[in-house]
């Protein structure tokens, strides 16, 4: 039965790994598509700049700057000058129209000029790639000298929201089955009820874990649950030193309480019942724990516990 726990864990542990090689995988490829879209992006910011430069020129100032471009949102961007300017609406439409031809990520986009002091649109037009959806009006009027603001926001393509949808209910679902197989496959006691443990021996006693009984001579001795989770975790490290730390921390971590002389009383109750075979005992291993030893003879001290 030790054999095939092992061999169980050992499989959990390859399907584990082969999960976590999985999603790391996917989180490189969500680096590279992330590093492919910033580069995108910077280069937006780039035919930003290029706009209000060319903004500039044709408002006659070809020595002030345009200052940094800012993102104020995910697909939105501010594009602030140092001067005052003057513009045409139909030169900006223009520009705006042909520089951003070159961004690979704007398709639709919607174009706010604003008063720097109250924010207020001065004006105003939308793009698409379909040109039957423009909305362009005013485009004949100069627009006179003072502080603006020009806002650029653009549509989020299908493509780039999918792919981010896709790529975050993927970790998401990689995320959910490493946690389920980790919680499935990792080491631990097994207790009654979690799997079918049927029947094992020690030395000539007969360990029936599912129905909590020992059977001694065909005689059967009922066992409580927690003397049934001890007896389990000795009998599959037989002639094994067991710390008595792991036992407390197996057997009560889940009340949340441990008492120190629990155990002492359980491993007392189970020396009884284990008694009618000479050949089983549980020996103190001092400093270190505990130790079921099959083929072993008892002996007791004047206090009456056995000794090792």
């Amino acid at each position: 039965m030790r054999d095939s726990r092992n061999l169980l864990y050992g499989k959990g542990r390859y399907l584990f790994g082969s999960i976590l090689l999985l999603m790391a995988s996917a989180i490189c490829v969500a680096f590279s598509m992330s590093g492919s879209d910033d580069f995108d992006i910077a280069r937006r910011e780039v035919l930003l700049r290029r706009i209000g430069h060319e903004l500039l020129l044709q408002s006659g100032d070809s020595t002030s700057r345009v200052l940094p471009v800012n993102k104020i949102a995910a697909n939105e961007y501010q594009i602030t000058f140092e001067n005052e300017l003057t513009f045409r609406p139909d030169s900006l439409v223009n520009t705006t129209r042909r520089l951003l031809a070159k961004d690979p990520l704007a398709g639709d986009y919607v174009v706010n000029v604003l008063n720097c002091g109250s924010s207020s649109v001065a004006y105003g037009y939308a793009v698409s790639n379909n040109k039957k959806d423009d909305i362009v009006a005013c485009i004949g009027r100069k627009q006179p000298r003072g502080c603006y603001m020009i806002e650029i926001k653009f549509k989020p393509t299908g493509i780039t929201t999918a792919k981010n949808g896709y790529l975050l209910g993927g970790l998401s679902f990689l995320a959910l089955v490493g946690f389920i197989s980790f919680r499935s496959f990792r080491p631990r006691t097994a207790l009654p009820g979690d799997q079918p443990a049927g029947m094992l021996t020690l030395g000539s006693v007969l360990f029936d874990v599912q129905d909590r009984k020992l059977l001694i001579n065909g005689k059967p001795t009922d066992l409580t649950r927690t003397e049934t989770r001890v007896l389990l975790i000795f009998a599959l490290s037989p002639n094994e030193v067991i710390e008595r730390s792991r036992l407390q921390k197996e057997i009560w971590e889940d009340e949340g309480v441990i008492v120190g002389r629990s155990l002492d009383m359980f491993i007392s109750k189970l020396r009884k019942k284990l008694e009618l075979d000479p050949g089983i005992n549980i020996i103190v291993v001092r400093g270190k724990g505990y130790k079921l030893e099959i083929g072993a003879t008892k002996d007791f001290s004047p206090s009456g516990d056995y000794l090792a």
